[in-house]
């Protein structure tokens, strides 16, 4: 009997990994379909607009994350698992109709199709909220928290991290110079292939005997005489999440704008693509460097330093001219390769290292001394998820309205922010309030 439960376990823990990578590929085709996009005959070139796909699947997790968390209290891990499964291929097969339905046709100045496009996109984000809200509790409780809880976490993070990082390479690769003749059919490939996973998990996850882990638990009744948002630190955790997931999402979207554009990196779609994927690989590597050293260096101390070095960095990257070129080894899949791209391409790079760990250690010090209201703490952080959509469409409309390297004053402001909190703001002054 406990070697069955250990079985169980082990395959429970293998799926919450891959619905992890799940996440990271459904949301990182947001970017690359964008360059598609803004190339368009009626879009012409607008940044804004090329990152509205992105901005409308970080908008779901405003509308879905408080009710995801009550849906997983309600049905349970599995069934919440197998309903965002489903939801994820209705959005991507909604992706595919945007290159079929109303090609041609004007809506308000833009294609029609492109609404069929930004439909599937916002219901694509139901799906990976949903699913977010399911994995992380789910290997935190299989681990029975603490440190193994937290280590399947960090291993979640790592294969998140490496389909983020093979996502804008992959396509980047299958349609090779966008040009305004470029379709959204010719990533229509990703699109069968996103699906078929879609498909083949929901399969193999209604077969998986998959219990709750807190199943067994006596459930008690709790009092909540207040809520999360009356510890300061916490408001201000708030804040910084929402800033930080559209720090994370606007520096390498932008960057893949940057690089594709004839007058700034113009280095063409398939290497800017390896070189925003590379972005993603420095925050695969920070995710692992993060867990071996996360319990020895403080929460505060790495968001501290974090912050610091991404300030740093991006304000290297807006001050290097464009034509001062380095040599930078791109992350292509299958290993590395030589490119050469602009100096600022490498620093924004880098800054994945930083951002690596950030997600960690704001919502540690967000929570810390929240005691009971944790659980609502969370849910509260995913809806803050959809910072991840509006900063990015921000920053890109700054630079429709100026250049590409001055939307990055965007990210700074924002790493100063979470500098701030680090430093001041993530100090808990609501003591006096009872947690038990």
């Amino acid at each position: 009997m406990t070697q069955n439960k250990q079985n169980g376990s082990i395959i429970a823990i293998i799926t919450m990994m891959f619905l992890f990578a799940m996440i990271s590929f459904v949301t990182n085709l947001a970017a690359p379909i964008g360059v598609i996009w803004k190339n368009q005959p009626g879009i012409e070139g607008s940044n804004f607009l090329g990152m509205m796909g992105n901005m409308m699947n970080f908008l779901a997790y405003l509308f879905m994350g408080i009710p995801a968390g009550k849906l997983l209290t309600k049905i349970g891990y599995k069934k919440t698992a197998l309903l965002a499964i489903a939801v994820g291929l209705l959005g991507v097969f909604t992706q595919y109709l945007s290159g079929i339905a109303g090609v041609g046709a004007q809506m308000f100045g833009l294609p029609a199709n492109f609404y069929v496009y930004l439909l599937g996109a916002f219901i694509a984000g139901f799906s990976v909220c949903m699913l977010n809200t399911v994995v992380n509790p789910m290997l935190n409780l299989l681990g029975g928290g603490g440190n193994k809880g937290n280590q399947l976490i960090q291993i979640g993070g790592t294969c998140n991290s490496l389909t983020g990082t093979l996502t804008p390479m992959f396509v980047g690769a299958l349609i090779g110079e966008v040009t305004k003749d470029t379709a959204i059919t010719d990533v229509n490939m990703v699109l069968f292939i996103a699906m078929a996973v879609f498909a083949v998990a929901f399969i193999i996850l209604s077969m998986v005997p998959i219990a709750d882990p807190d199943a067994d638990k006596k459930k008690t009744r709790i009092v909540y005489e207040r809520s999360p948002w009356a510890f300061r630190h916490f408001v201000l955790g708030s804040i910084a999440i929402f800033i930080y997931v559209g720090v994370e999402v606007g520096i390498p979207g932008t960057l893949n704008f940057f690089l594709e554009n004839a007058n700034a990196g113009n280095v063409g779609a398939t290497v800017a693509g390896f070189v925003t994927g590379t972005y993603w690989f420095m925050m695969l590597i920070g995710r692992f460097l993060g867990s071996m050293i996360g319990a020895k260096v403080s929460s505060k101390t790495m968001l501290t330093f974090a912050s610091t070095l991404g300030i740093l960095l991006i304000a290297g990257a807006m001050i290097s001219p464009v034509t001062l070129k380095s040599f930078m080894p791109v992350f292509t899949g299958s290993g590395f390769a030589l490119e050469q791209v602009p100096l600022s391409a490498l620093l924004l790079v880098l800054c994945g290292l930083c951002t690596s760990i950030m997600w960690g250690g704001i919502f540690n010090l967000a929570t810390e001394g929240l005691g009971k209201y944790t659980a609502a703490g969370s849910g509260i952080f995913m809806m803050m998820v959809v910072g991840g959509g509006i900063l990015p469409l921000v920053q890109n409309w700054v630079a429709d309205m100026s250049t590409y390297m001055i939307s990055y004053l965007v990210p700074v402001a924002g790493m100063a922010y979470m500098l701030y909190y680090a430093l001041i703001g993530s100090k808990n002054v609501n003591k006096d309030i009872l947690v038990d």
